[in-house]
């Protein structure tokens, strides 16, 4: 996307998690703040920065989306910062980098995780000065003023703990730190985001289909969605391609799909853990409290609004809808109820807890 074009881009869905998303996105985009959007492949980092972009004052100049995992170091390098003539074999004139030609827009590095550590130090250094070195050339170069977000499926404090990624490159890039929930989390999205991507799809490819059946719809609703949104949309184009009547039954649907019983394969298969999941059981079971588990986290927006609303929905289950036992089961200091109620009113996490008597 270059100049004035602008692409009409929607974050799908009405689950609470995507409801909170937006809601931040329409925040982050009033700031210039760098932005690290973390979630699983497939889910839909792109699209949130695009939003971000298209929301900002920068919207009329370039979106320049970079994969960091698609390009070796030496490529990589180049497509960033640019190069001079003669700089390498086949340089046979200057090239500006995305970096240069998005200057006043946005530039998305996907895939920051996969960046080499050497790589890592030119990023970290043009985060600190604004300044362009390009491939071959002598001194320092051109100051652009660019608004980096970056992404990643991998856990980039496990990276740091590792070495394989730097920590002070990880503190420039995590200003705002939005997190994308994978499509199983969020199922109640799944019938809006099939109608879009089958509307789409039927009006390229000129396909009868103007439907689902009800089996088939649910077979998509149940569904694990490993490659999440990206999955989705693949499955639904391949049904627009290959089915020539107006419903899309069952057996349309790839054997996978098809295969997924959640009836018969329960006994066989564990949910899969979430991070609510984890934080609530060393709550309960590890005796650590709310306030250095799961406070920090939310406030420096690794975790969700979701995420605290999950977890206080376990306690009230467990206290049977009583907020005071949920502050004790959360290893509160008495004094501190009140501060756990202004909390969650503050923040809307707090639940009814009559839905739990």
């Amino acid at each position: 996307m270059t100049g004035t074009t602008k692409i009409a881009v929607r974050l799908i869905g009405v689950s609470p998690d995507i409801v909170a998303l937006r809601e931040e996105i329409d925040r982050v985009a009033r700031s210039d703040a760098k932005v690290l959007v973390t979630g699983e492949s497939g889910s839909g980092k792109e699209i949130v920065a695009q939003s971000i972009h298209l929301l900002s004052p920068r919207a009329s100049m370039m979106f320049a989306p970079v994969n960091c995992a698609g390009l070796p170091e030496t490529l990589l390098e180049s497509e960033l910062f640019g190069h001079v003539r003669g700089s390498f074999t086949g340089a046979y004139r200057d090239k500006p980098g995305k970096l240069e030609a998005a200057h006043n827009g946005t530039v998305f590095l996907d895939e920051i995780g996969e960046m080499t550590l050497r790589m890592q130090g030119l990023l970290l250094r043009f985060l600190e000065t604004g300044e362009l070195q390009k491939v071959g050339a002598e001194g320092g170069g051109r100051v652009v003023n660019v608004r980096v977000i970056a992404a990643t499926n991998k856990n980039l404090r496990d990276m740091i703990s590792q070495g394989s990624f730097r920590e002070d490159l990880f503190y420039r890039l995590n200003v705002i730190h939005l997190v994308v929930p994978p499509l199983r989390d969020r199922r109640q999205d799944i019938p809006l985001l099939v109608e879009q991507f089958l509307a789409r799809f039927t009006h390229a490819n000129d396909s009868p289909i103007t439907a689902l059946s009800a089996p088939a719809l649910k077979a998509l609703n149940e569904y694990s969605w490993p490659g999440n949104v990206r999955e989705l949309e693949n499955v639904i184009e391949r049904l627009v391609v290959t089915v020539n009547r107006s419903t899309v039954e069952l057996e349309d649907l790839p054997a996978e799909i098809q295969q997924h019983d959640p009836v018969t394969t329960r006994p066989k298969r564990e949910r899969r853990r979430t991070i609510a999941d984890d934080l609530y059981k060393r709550i309960v079971e590890n005796k650590e409290s709310f306030w250095t588990t799961v406070y920090p986290l939310f406030m420096d927006r690794d975790i969700t609004r979701a995420n605290v609303r999950e977890i206080v929905r376990r306690g009230l289950e467990e206290a049977r809808g009583n907020y005071k036992i949920v502050a004790r089961l959360f290893n509160m200091e008495p004094r501190d109820y009140k501060r756990f109620l202004n909390f969650l009113r503050k923040h809307d996490c707090q639940i009814p807890f009559r839905d739990y008597r």
